[in-house]
């Protein structure tokens, strides 16, 4: 009897044997293969943070360098020094004459272009999604196909304009024409997220007797608070980094932003390249801190817009 059932069991223990190795190897080739995809993952994004940071590490080192070292071949200067920083900072330069009036310019620019690119696409935001405004999604999808004519191409047809207005070498020529370009993107943005503010809200302040300003202004701006900083600091930035509209439309030191005035540096037969870093520098100081500051809003107004839409 005990020799009948021995043989099954004998079978049932060969078999399972197999099956364990056969689990045991495939868990050892998982772990392998998702050990090699890790390294690699690694490998790239330390090629990648190497690519990135050599031009910014190249800066400093050109920054920190004399004039007569910059191209000596070193990885980093022998005797670094400041100087370039306090010839920038005191305007000791006859390039930097008007480096803070232009910086106030850019300031300026940045800060009028997000206000008017917030206040244009709230508006519009609101009047289509809240509202109900009848064929209002034309109006966003029309605002989105602006940017099917790359910005270069409207250079010309801008230039025309602000002339033909008297805006010519004028700040308001620059800032008009970044907001048409920021607008439709704030308008798409905004539209998307508001459809995640429920419409009861709209509702029940109407039944207690709020405008559609007060509607506005009281509870579709506060609750729309992470697409603002999001548009806003993307629309500041957008203004901030703008070369082609600001050499074409501005023409003086006292208008130039800094933006422009850098590139004067290269209409020396030696440029000094030392100053032209520190200014550069010094310049992508406020949009790090803006970024960095308002950084966790921009992913939440973003993320939430792309979702509820």
């Amino acid at each position: 009897m005990s020799v009948t059932t021995a043989g099954p069991r004998a079978s049932s223990a060969t078999t399972a044997a197999p099956r364990v190795s056969i689990r045991l190897h495939s868990k050892l080739h998982y772990r392998l293969q998702r050990y090699a995809v890790e390294a690699a993952c690694m490998l790239l994004g330390f090629a990648i943070v190497i690519w990135s940071l050599t031009p910014i590490y190249n800066m400093w080192l050109i920054a920190l360098s004399k004039h007569g070292d910059i191209f000596g071949g070193e990885l980093w200067p022998s005797s670094p020094s400041l100087e370039s920083f306090r010839v920038v900072i005191y305007e000791d330069f006859w390039y930097l004459a008007h480096f803070w009036h232009q910086f106030g310019n850019s300031f300026y620019v940045g800060l009028m272009v997000m206000f008017l690119t917030l206040l244009i696409g709230s508006l519009a935001s609101f009047t289509v999604g809240r509202m109900r405004l009848r064929n209002g999604w034309m109006l966003t999808n029309a605002a989105l196909m602006t940017y099917v004519i790359p910005a270069s191409f409207l250079a010309i047809p801008f230039y025309r304009i602000m002339q033909i207005y008297g805006l010519g070498n004028h700040l308001a020529s620059v800032i008009l024409a970044l907001t048409t370009f920021a607008t439709p993107y704030a308008i798409f943005i905004f539209s998307q997220y508001g459809k995640s503010i429920p419409m009861e809200l709209d509702e029940s302040a109407r039944i207690d007797g709020a405008n559609p300003l007060q509607i506005y202004l009281r509870i579709y701006l506060p609750l729309m608070a992470p697409a603002l900083v999001a548009v806003g600091t993307y629309a500041l930035l957008l203004a901030w980094n703008e070369y082609l509209y600001n050499f074409l439309l501005l023409s003086t030191p006292e208008s130039m932003t800094v933006a422009v005035a850098l590139a004067q540096f290269l209409n020396s037969d030696e440029s000094p390249w030392n100053f032209m870093m520190a200014t550069a520098i010094i310049y992508a100081l406020p949009p790090i801190i803006l970024y960095y500051g308002f950084r966790r809003y921009m992913a939440a107004g973003l993320t939430m817009g792309g979702v509820k839409g």
